[in-house]
């Protein structure tokens, strides 16, 4: 809000400028605008114009372009973890989701999905509110996973350019959170009562925010990387339909 106050004032300064200089330049010259010093006077005020055309609005704009491309290629980071390690962190935590019936349609996305729907979805399965249960999976499993991709969960926070992802680096902070929780029990085949709750939540936090991000991922590859989608759709944790194997029609 204080920035877009700054700029209002920067851009009405600049305008004010100009305009008191064209007044001086037309009051003193009012019939003489062919003379040198109405022209320089008119030079003069269109400098607070420049300023304002190529120092405010053209920069903002190769600013977004710059902005876009950073978040195409942050997409790619987004897409080398699902592949290498986050897909198989969802199918973990999913066999702890008590809910998963409730879950799986809002995951079961394929060609027909629009942006918006998308959204929608995303929008209901991205929050804390899993109700998971650590008897339900494999947890000394989920310990060992996680464990073991400690070290690209820590490179990838210690990329600046994941701040432009503000929600991509929530999940990382949120799984790498669940690592560190479950690496802390010596012993996690047998959790006590007094502990289920606080693992429970950080697992739900997690599955949340990766969920999220996974339909954000596949948003992408739909509008951006068709074939990515295809494959995406065709190894579906949440589909138990879904075949890798292509059924091309038999031609005639």
């Amino acid at each position: 809000m204080r920035r877009s106050a700054s700029l209002v004032w920067i851009v009405g300064g600049l305008l004010a400028s100009a305009g008191i200089v064209y007044l001086i330049d037309f009051a003193a010259y009012p019939q003489l605008h062919d003379s040198m010093g109405f022209y320089t006077l008119l030079d003069i005020a269109f400098i607070p114009l420049n300023v304002l055309i190529v120092g405010l609005f053209i920069n903002r704009l190769l600013a977004q372009r710059d902005k876009a491309e950073l978040l195409h290629k942050m997409n790619m980071v987004v897409g080398a973890f699902f592949a290498q390690t986050g897909n198989d962190l969802i199918a973990r935590l999913s066999l702890f989701d008590t809910d998963l019936a409730v879950d799986r349609p809002h995951l079961l996305f394929d060609a027909t999905w629009t942006p918006a729907d998308f959204d929608k979805h995303r929008l209901a399965v991205c929050g804390d509110t899993h109700t998971m249960d650590v008897d339900r999976g494999d947890l000394e499993g989920l310990k060992s996973a996680l464990a073991e991709q400690r070290p690209m969960l820590l490179g990838l926070l210690q990329n600046g350019n994941l701040l432009e992802h503000a929600g991509f680096t929530d999940a990382l902070w949120a799984v790498s959170h669940l690592s560190e929780e479950l690496s802390a029990r010596p012993d996690v085949s047998s959790v006590p009562a007094s502990d289920r709750a606080h693992l429970e939540l950080d697992m739900a936090r997690a599955y949340g925010r990766l969920l999220g991000e996974w339909l954000g991922y596949a948003r992408h590859l739909k509008a951006d990387y068709p074939y990515l989608f295809s494959f995406l759709v065709r190894t579906n944790p949440y589909d138990p339909t879904c075949e890798i194997e292509i059924e091309a029609p038999i031609s005639a």
